[in-house]
């Protein structure tokens, strides 16, 4: 790897996500800014940084001015969907290095773009229904098989989905989803149910797409309106012999011909028999902190050459070594847990300290303490944390979690578990 040392980055977006980011830079020596609207106190990664600003991330113009009078060589924005496009544009106007162009930015955050190049790349997708099959009862009778799945046009999480089950509330659905969407567009799919939900995360580096994580991901109860919102998740996935033999070539050759060439890469989609049908595209990592997992068990950081990309416009290839056979783990298991909480106040929060000096539990970040209020929005702001555990097979996975979920306690101000969609390792 080139010496990167007395470099500056500026990283858009200082939640959470980006103290993975912060952490490798400065053990690269390079100097950081973080820059967003958020609070110091509400933004961990500015806690972490050399220096930080208030700009909210779409004053693309002021955010180039200070990169101008920073000095700053680089910028980087890896794991939150806001920052993306912004990104792309501050590093545009620039003249850096970036993920993707405006172009390929399209194609991975709007979701009826990216199946027209799945289509073009052989990528298998989901049934999809046309929105004017809804412009009348009888019209719908003829071309819809019901439940379908309407959420907006634009990758936004899980904001602004609703699984409908007759034609009235599919008008209530796509109404919904345009109230979420940017662009007033929605996207109608056959709807899934439970069947196997899955994900690989990869690395573009010179043009070779290296997945580094599959994922099987642990749905909430659709009791508690959770039912499309992650509560868990399981690494390597069980699927993985199945997507690296039948369908990473087919994601090789998208890649390719949406051009590509340096960049974190993810995509979310079902198993269906021998396909897997992809949904949900993302031009950069997921957002959680499996990477820290993954430097656990290799001893790789995923960050480094995106680090060295941004600076220098190029990835060494001694830069990080990643190899296909890293997305196994040495043969350990890498679990998420995601608590999420129902709707009220936080009055209590028992058992996190006892669950971080837990051996096996590689990380552990809170989104709510006490005092805060949790809202019903069936998606992200529902999950109250995400510990993160290593383990060596299967069994001791399953313990783990269920000594988890004894060990945390969060209760509203009634003294009720506000704990909803526990869960099950027993679907490991």
């Amino acid at each position: 790897m080139q010496d990167l040392k007395g470099k500056r980055l500026l990283v858009l977006g200082g939640a959470f996500q980006h103290c993975k980011l912060v952490e490798a830079a400065h053990e690269l020596g390079v100097y950081v800014i973080v820059d967003d609207y958020l609070t110091v106190e509400r933004a961990p990664a500015k806690q972490m940084a050399d220096k930080y600003y208030m700009h909210n991330i779409t004053e693309i113009d002021q955010i180039v001015e200070m990169c101008r009078t920073e000095g700053v060589d680089g910028v980087l924005a890896t794991s939150l969907d806001a920052c993306q496009k912004p990104y792309q544009r501050v590093c545009e106007k620039l003249h850096f290095p970036c993920f993707g162009t405006a172009e390929q930015y399209n194609i991975m955050t709007d979701k009826r773009l990216f199946k027209e190049y799945c289509r073009r790349g052989g990528v298998d997708i989901i049934t999809e229904y046309e929105e004017n099959a809804f412009d009348t009862s009888e019209e719908c009778k003829a071309r819809v098989e019901f439940p379908v799945l309407i959420k907006p046009r634009e990758s936004r999480g899980s904001r602004g989905q609703s699984v409908c089950y007759n034609y009235e509330e599919a008008l209530e659905g796509i109404r919904f989803a345009k109230s979420e969407s940017m662009s007033n567009g929605v996207i109608i799919e056959k709807y899934m149910g439970q069947t196997n939900d899955f994900a690989v995360t990869f690395l573009v580096l010179n043009g070779n797409v290296i997945p580094f994580r599959t994922v099987d991901r642990i749905l909430g109860n659709k009791e508690d309106g959770l039912d499309k919102l992650a509560v868990g998740a399981v690494m390597p996935s069980v699927f993985t012999n199945l997507y690296l033999e039948k369908v990473h070539q087919k994601v090789e050759r998208f890649v390719k011909n949406i051009g590509i060439k340096n960049a974190p890469m993810f995509f979310q989609g079902f198993v269906d028999g021998d396909a897997i049908r992809f949904y949900d595209p993302g031009l950069r990592l997921p957002g959680g902190e499996y990477e820290r997992m993954f430097r656990y068990v290799t001893n790789k950081n995923i960050f480094y050459p995106l680090i060295e990309y941004a600076l220098t416009g190029q990835v060494s290839e001694d830069s990080l070594m990643l190899s296909s056979d890293d997305v196994w783990l040495n043969e350990k298991i890498a679990v998420q847990v995601l608590p999420t909480l129902k709707e009220g106040t936080i009055a209590c929060i028992d058992g996190l300290d006892r669950i971080r000096r837990h051996p096996k539990v590689v990380s552990v970040f809170e989104k709510y303490s006490e005092g805060d209020v949790v809202s019903e929005t069936h998606n992200v702001n529902q999950r109250f944390c995400e510990i993160d555990l290593v383990c060596d097979d299967k069994n001791e996975a399953v313990q783990l979690i269920e000594w988890v979920y004894s060990s945390l306690k969060i209760s509203d101000v009634n003294g009720e578990d506000m704990i909803v969609s526990r869960f099950d390792p027993n679907v490991i």
